[in-house]
């Protein structure tokens, strides 16, 4: 396995596919799931010559499951220190969901030099938790009963968010894919309870708005109007205008996890804006 230990001791597993003079492009993976939920994009992007790379996030996947350090400030850092291993330059980095904050934060903190684009999608900036300042936020509610769930019967709680909202499976005349809820169940119980518990936290109350706007390399956002885990209105729509040079693209009736739903139509629409 390809691993490196951070600066605070903590190991974090990542893939390496690809040419190594292939341009690179770095996943950042979603709650609470690993770099295998990228499987679709790294197949496509390899064969296309690119070198693709995707690392596990601390307490989840094949990463060690640490008990400290579950915040977006960690998961940037451990980010950097795969990138900065790996000495990746020129990159695009694509972030969805939970990663789509971890990618904000990298690209805003640690990205100065080494990236040529940003990609979010589905992505939970620039806040989700309801606030004075956001309110057209989720309730704190919403979180804290995730959050129940996850620690009353993980187990369950993992079997039901991939066969409802997560890939619109509850939507009438959903074509439902037995495969994919048990793979979304299989990476979420590799990763550790106490990570993905703080996790929850790390993802809803992160303020990312002034990392959007420091971000100057060309950004598209991604999201689709049907995605019933971060909703479009509380997300995508006000990151593009925090962006210096964002642009948006909604898809019609996709779910939050169309990289897997319709990856026909996602990578080809990544690809485009890669190589454009």
């Amino acid at each position: 396995m390809s691993t490196i230990t951070t600066k605070d001791g903590v190991s974090i597993f990542y893939k390496d596919w690809g040419p190594r003079s292939g341009q690179p492009i770095v996943f950042h993976h979603g709650w609470p799931l690993s770099a295998d939920d990228w499987d679709s994009q790294m197949l496509f992007f390899a064969d296309k010559g690119y070198r693709v790379i995707a690392h596990d996030r601390r307490g989840h996947g094949r990463s060690a499951q640490v008990g400290e350090g579950h915040d977006m400030d960690h998961y940037a850092a451990d980010a950097a220190a795969v990138v900065e291993h790996l000495d990746l330059r020129n990159a695009i980095h694509i972030g969805h969901s939970t990663g789509g904050g971890e990618a904000t934060r990298y690209v805003a903190r640690h990205g100065r030099g080494r990236v040529a684009k940003l990609v979010l999608i589905g992505a939970v900036p620039p806040i989700m938790v309801k606030t004075a300042a956001n309110p057209g936020g989720l309730p704190i509610a919403v979180f804290d009963d995730f959050r129940r769930q996850l620690a009353a019967n993980r187990a369950q709680f993992y079997l039901d968010i991939p066969s409802g909202p997560f890939y619109g499976f509850n939507r009438p005349g959903a074509a439902v894919s037995p495969g994919v809820i048990q793979n979304w169940w299989r990476q979420a119980m590799m990763g550790g309870a106490k990570a993905q518990y703080d996790g929850v936290k790390a993802f809803s109350e992160t303020d990312f708005t002034e990392d959007l706007k420091a971000i100057d390399v060309p950004t598209l956002v991604m999201h689709g109007d049907d995605d019933q885990i971060v909703p479009i209105a509380d997300s995508a729509l006000l990151s593009v205008k925090l962006l210096k040079a964002g642009t948006l693209k909604v898809y019609e009736r996709f779910p939050h996890g169309m990289c897997t739903t319709h990856a026909d139509v996602v990578n080809p629409d990544l690809l485009s804006f890669i190589a454009g």
